[in-house]
């Protein structure tokens, strides 16, 4: 039984990495394009402005390249078990998980993606098992399994996966709102935990959320911790390629230039890629990193004007020095862990590309 559970472990793992492997290329270019265009952009009340028209499309062109990465995770993970009937299913899946929907209209980010994903590959497994004539045979690959694949899955998201999660973001924003006035080391520590925890899913966004109802009452310094949070993910990855690469593979090394972009301009999910590779070491290391620098932020009223984070937003910031201060401490202390919990690889390992 010890080692059916291992071979399983080991097949997801596997399936995990192509994910990523696929992912990668969308990742790069939407990060790429959009650091690009946002560093022209003017910070305003709703977030980062573009006016130059040129800039505006090639900012377009790294919202699509960040749109195609969840999906491109999902239905390669479901490839990498169950070959290409899982594709287009895991695909789809991968991007309602990222989308809202359903009545509560819950996003699960890239968490749901993968799990979604796993379910794809080994629904597709188990129906190449099933016994039918010649005829049906031929029609399962590209019609009857991807239909029905698909419409499972779907529906069991939609119906059964996503309604506890909306009814717990419900009660994340009431529990944050009881928060609010009180300690603000707590709820600093709450809101960047929270921000790192899914870089992009529900819980980011509660997050985000809710420091946007406060804003609109005037109150910024939640955002300001938030904000700080966001850019904490993807500079630690960068950093932490930077100075332990003999921790990462080619591929990490190269994709940490990408996200320390990403981290500038506050797109978490630069980090998304090193999170689905190594979830036990990368997540612990980046919420603990993120929950510190939200702390840092809230205790010594840091405020965000604008809905946008990173360094980028630094001109419209109340407490500049507290703000890259608690950025660069936070980044800090998540790289510091990846330092100590990252196993060190072999040589033939770090050198090898993904095919």
């Amino acid at each position: 039984m010890v080692t059916k559970k291992t071979s399983l472990w080991k097949d997801v793992q596997k399936a995990f990495n192509t994910g990523v492997s696929y992912m990668l290329p969308s990742v790069v270019v939407g990060g790429v394009f959009l650091a690009v265009a946002l560093s022209t952009g003017k910070p305003t009340d709703n977030g980062m402005e573009i006016t130059n028209q040129f800039m505006k499309n090639l900012n377009d062109i790294g919202v699509a390249g960040f749109a195609m990465m969840i999906p491109l995770l999902s239905g390669y993970i479901a490839y990498s078990i169950a070959s290409k009937p899982a594709l287009a299913p895991g695909m789809i899946l991968g991007y309602i998980a990222n989308n809202p929907i359903g009545e509560g209209q819950v996003k699960t980010g890239f968490l749901g993606a993968m799990l979604l994903g796993v379910l794809t590959g080994y629904f597709v497994k188990w129906t190449k098992k099933w016994k039918v004539s010649p005829t049906v045979r031929t029609l399962m690959p590209i019609l009857i399994v991807p239909i029905l694949t698909t419409l499972v899955l779907g529906l069991l998201y939609i119906y059964v996966i996503a309604v506890p999660i909306g009814g717990a973001m419900d009660w994340l924003v009431a529990t944050l709102g009881e928060l609010q006035g009180g300690s603000a080391i707590i709820l600093g520590l709450i809101i960047g935990a929270m921000t790192a925890v899914d870089m992009g899913g529900p819980i980011n966004k509660t997050a985000t959320a809710f420091t946007l109802a406060l804003m609109a009452e005037g109150v910024y310094s939640p955002n300001g911790a938030h904000r700080i949070a966001v850019a904490i993910p993807p500079l630690a990855m960068a950093i932490s390629t930077f100075i332990d690469r003999k921790k990462y593979t080619k591929e990490d090394q190269d994709l940490g230039y990408s996200a320390f972009f990403m981290g500038l301009i506050g797109i978490t999910e630069g980090a998304i890629p090193f999170a689905v590779k190594d979830m036990k070491r990368v997540l612990p290391a980046i919420i603990l990193g993120s929950a510190v620098g939200g702390a840092l932020g809230m205790v010594n009223n840091v405020e965000a004007l604008v809905p946008h984070g990173g360094l980028i937003i630094l001109p419209v910031v109340n407490g500049k020095l507290w703000y890259a201060t608690a950025m660069l401490i936070g980044t800090l202390v998540s790289v510091i862990i990846l330092h100590f919990t990252k196993p060190t690889l072999e040589n033939s390992t770090i050198e090898k590309d993904s095919k």
